[in-house]
């Protein structure tokens, strides 16, 4: 079965006066029909971009430098903005860290709304409310017909990530790329949301891409995991291979310093270091200043290596599992 969405070899790169950011270099992934790919890493690994990247939302200094962002076959990267504007939002979904990035804040909920169902199906106005009403519905928000005549202000900032995700699933998209849009809901919600996106992956056979740092929330919902480090993926794998017997060992680091995951009274465990900067990353493998199984070979370029079935890992030593 081909994939719903390829990424070969994608480099995002920011040319900016103090010189080149190769915030994404050389990533390649997959997600299939009703497939949920955790993409993972800390602050600044190259995550978000990546998802602007597919969805064609890179401003300048920013570009494409290289690769190709396949869907059903066909290369986003060489679609015209029209072209791109008319998969955008319908067939390709994207929910954003901040719901403003999505909520006009002098509009009504309504007005957003049935803008958003009529620019891709032709419908009448009454059907395109109905649509946003049962939308709002689906995602626990209580009278959304009263909600519907309300403004962004007039919503808790839960509420208006809540708007956000109602929005992106209007179309119940082929594609949907979330990034990291529960990390300011609590808990309950989350959990709410979370089951409603699986429910889209499974009912409508959604690829979806569910971008985070959050290693927990990915456990309970992913199907295979992508871990992004220094804008590169350093492991990719089946969920469960990846957080049981991780074999980069940056992942090893991530997983380690959970702290559900230290005994009680022992000092929690870190990875040493920050990350480096994008604009003057080491040779070779970028986590080698901060890795205790760095050798002389680490400033070579590593391979990507297939560990095990499925699972690839870009390290000259890989941890053993």
């Amino acid at each position: 079965m081909s994939a719903t969405l390829e990424v070969r070899n994608l480099r995002t790169h920011f040319f900016t006066r103090a010189g080149v950011v190769k915030a994404v270099d050389d990533v390649s992934f997959s997600v299939g029909r009703g497939e949920v790919l955790g993409l993972v890493g800390e602050s600044g690994s190259g995550k978000s971009v990546t998802g602007f990247s597919i969805i064609g939302l890179i401003d300048p200094p920013g570009r494409l430098a290289g690769g190709q962002i396949l869907y059903k076959g066909q290369d986003l990267a060489t679609l015209t903005e029209r072209d791109m504007r008319h998969l955008r939002g319908n067939r390709i979904a994207m929910i954003f860290q901040d719901p403003m990035m999505t909520l006009n804040p002098v509009l009504r909920i309504d007005t957003q709304m049935i803008e958003t169902v009529q620019a891709h199906a032709q419908v009448s106005k009454a059907e395109a409310r109905a649509r946003s009403r049962d939308a709002l519905g689906m995602v626990g928000i209580p009278s959304p017909e009263e909600r519907l005549n309300a403004y962004p202000h007039q919503f808790s900032g839960g509420m208006r990530q809540r708007v956000a995700i109602a929005i992106a699933l209007l179309h119940n998209p082929d594609l949907l790329i979330a990034d990291e849009p529960t990390t300011a809901l609590d808990v309950t919600i989350q959990a709410q949301i979370l089951a409603e996106v699986q429910k889209l992956a499974t009912d409508h056979g959604t690829a979806l891409i569910w971008i985070t740092h959050d290693l927990s929330v990915i456990a309970g919902l992913a199907d295979r995991i992508a871990v992004m480090y220094a804008g590169r993926v350093v492991e990719t794998g089946g969920a469960s291979d990846v957080l049981d017997h991780p074999r980069h060992p940056y992942t090893h680091g991530l997983i380690g310093s959970v702290p559900s995951r230290n005994k009680r009274g022992e000092k929690l465990r870190q990875i040493p270091g920050t990350t480096p900067s994008l604009l003057s990353l080491p040779p070779g493998c970028a986590f080698r200043t901060r890795c205790t199984h760095a050798t002389d070979a680490c400033v070579q370029e590593p391979p990507v290596s297939d560990i095990a079935p499925g699972h690839t890992a870009r390290c000259f030593h890989p941890v053993s599992a």
